[in-house]
This record gives structure tokens, C-alpha cells and sequence, in this order.
């Protein structure tokens, strides 16, 4: 099958790439390389074109590769960010959904597989783990962002039968995830504590987020692109809520080194808990995570020990 991976040079697009290519599939990449890395890519397996998936050269790209499936990977993931400058998010994740959407209208792809998010478009349920069926309500422009994505691609699916299957994902970690920024949790405690230097939690180090390893995230996206789920938005995590100091606990136990983060001051806006249920994509996509967080955060260090 003919597959192209947006931001396929990046954390979990680049470990996609790899699955993709196991799998014998042949693959582009478009990435802008703002985040994404060469250095993620097999040298000469995946064609890597360097654009930002806002360009209109995004449709001669699809015109000349003829994708059957289009990972959709590709966005600004800084929720701060978005809150600064949300015009230019909105171009990224809104805009940049849209020109690929109406590339693979254009010339002729089956499906979008779409990489949404299940920690931010929820906002703050009353109920955890939050199952799709709850409401949505974004609390920042990234949020929102996301949700309009979904729904221009839905709303392709009725005017032009392009397929879509919308993945809502909890916190991925594991190899090759950037040590810097928000959503690096794991990869930030993980590369300060083997280099030696200190670490940090916020607030009183009792928020939770629900991890999943990337392996069972790129699971997810390659049973997606199937017939099943078209329209829908599937959860994808493991329901288990990890506190800030329950996770640096096993990230200096995976390292060997002492449990003793320093504290700083609670950041304006983040949430107190997340974690998904994914018992629809279970159901439906017969996904469920098996990588437990021990073993996950031990890979995720012996990565990053080298």
C-alpha cells in the first residue's frame, strides 16, 4: 500500500514510518523539520519531502506519490503556544488539516487517519477515564484546533466519501520523544537524571496524565487505517492515571539514580487529571494496551542511556 505520513520525521510519526516500512509499505513523509528530525528516518527506505502541510505544494506531492492512506501526524503541539499565538496555531493544526484533506480529495486517497488529542480536547471531566461520548470542551486554542479538524475532515467524509478515523491520544511516550517541552515528560526526567542534573515537578506534583507507550500508539494508527471506524474518534490510552511523583519515581528507579525532584510553582492552566477510556477502540479496533509503564519508562531510558 502507498502511505504518506505527515510529521512522519517526528516522535510518533518517525516510529510509524519505521512499522510502516516492516510492514512493506511504501512511504513519504512530509515534515517541515521544525520539530522532526532527519536523523529519525531510515536514509533511503521512506522519501522524506521537507514542506510544511500548509503549502500548496502539498497537492503535487499527493498528485505524484497517489496515497491509498494518509497519516495525519503533522502540528504546532504547544499548548502555551497556541494560547500566545493562536492565529498561527489555527494555521498549523486547522489550515494545515484542511489543505491535506482537499490534496486527498483531489487525487483520489481512501482515508485520513487523524492524530487528535484525548488530554486536551475534554477539557476537565467530571468522570475519569473520559469516554468519547463525554462533551467536548476545549480550554485552549490548541484544543479547539483539534476539534475543528475533526470536524472538517467528518464533514469531507459526507461531501466528497473521503474516509476518516479520528485517534484521541492520551500522553505517548518512549524512544526518540524530544527531552524538551510540555508533553516530554517522560524523555525531560529521563535525559536530566542520566546527565545528573536536577529535575522539577509542578505543584505539588499530584496531577496525573494517562501514558502510553508509542509502540501501542503506532499499533493503534495501523489498524485504523482499515475500513472500520469511519467518522469516528477513538480513545486511545490506558484509562491509569500516574501522578507527576509516581512517574519521576519510576523514571529514577529505570535510571538508578535518587527520587528527589524539586518543586516549582503550579503552571497557570494545567489540568489536575486526565486519563481516556479506550474501550470503544478496543471494541472496534480490537486495540488494548499491553506495555505496562515499568516497562515502557525502562525502554524509554535504555533509550535515551544509549
Amino acid at each position: 500500500m502507498r502511505v504518506m505520513v505527515t510529521g512522519g520525521a517526528g516522535f510518533i510519526g518517525s516510529n510509524l514510518v519505521d512499522r510502516l516500512l516492516r510492514d512493506g509499505h511504501e512511504v513519504v513523509v512530509i515534515d517541515d523539520l521544525r520539530r522532526g528530525r532527519k536523523e529519525n528516518l531510515p536514509c533511503s527506505a521512506a522519501e522524506l519531502v521537507e514542506m510544511d502541510v500548509t503549502s500548496p505544494h502539498v497537492d503535487g506531492v499527493l498528485a505524484a506519490f497517489a496515497p491509498e492512506v494518509i497519516f495525519h501526524l503533522a502540528a504546532q503541539i504547544d499548548v502555551r503556544l497556541s494560547v500566545c499565538r493562536p492565529v498561527e496555531d489555527a494555521q498549523q493544526n486547522v489550515l494545515g488539516a484542511l489543505n491535506v484533506a482537499e490534496a486527498a480529495r483531489r487525487h483520489g486517497a481512501r482515508k485520513i487517519v487523524f492524530a487528535s488529542s484525548g488530554g486536551a480536547i475534554y477539557g476537565a471531566p467530571e468522570r475519569l477515564p473520559v469516554a468519547e461520548t463525554a462533551p467536548i470542551a476545549p480550554r485552549s486554542p490548541y484544543a479547539a484546533a483539534k476539534v475543528s479538524a475533526e470536524v472538517y475532515l467528518n464533514t469531507y467524509r459526507r461531501l466528497h466519501g473521503l474516509e476518516c478515523t479520528h485517534l484521541a491520544l492520551a500522553n505517548v511516550y518512549g524512544p526518540r520523544q524530544h527531552p524538551f517541552g510540555e508533553a516530554g515528560v517522560v524523555a525531560v526526567f529521563a535525559e536530566r537524571l542520566l546527565a545528573g542534573r536536577p529535575t522539577k515537578v509542578f505543584g505539588d506534583g499530584g496531577n496525573t496524565r494517562d501514558y502510553v507507550y508509542v509502540d501501542e500508539v503506532v499499533d493503534a494508527f495501523v489498524t485504523a487505517a482499515g475500513t472500520v471506524g469511519g467518522g469516528q474518534r477513538y480513545n486511545i490510552g490506558t484509562g491509569v492515571q500516574t501522578s507527576d511523583l509516581e512517574l519521576h519515581t519510576l523514571v529514577a528507579k529505570a535510571v538508578g539514580s535518587a527520587d528527589a525532584p524539586e518543586f516549582a510553582p503550579s503552571r497557570l492552566g494545567d489540568l489536575r487529571a486526565s486519563a481516556l477510556d479506550a474501550t470503544a477502540a478496543a471494541r472496534d479496533l480490537g486495540w488494548r494496551p499491553t506495555v505496562g509503564l515499568d516497562e515502557g519508562v525502562q525502554r524509554t531510558v535504555d533509550y535515551f542511556r544509549g
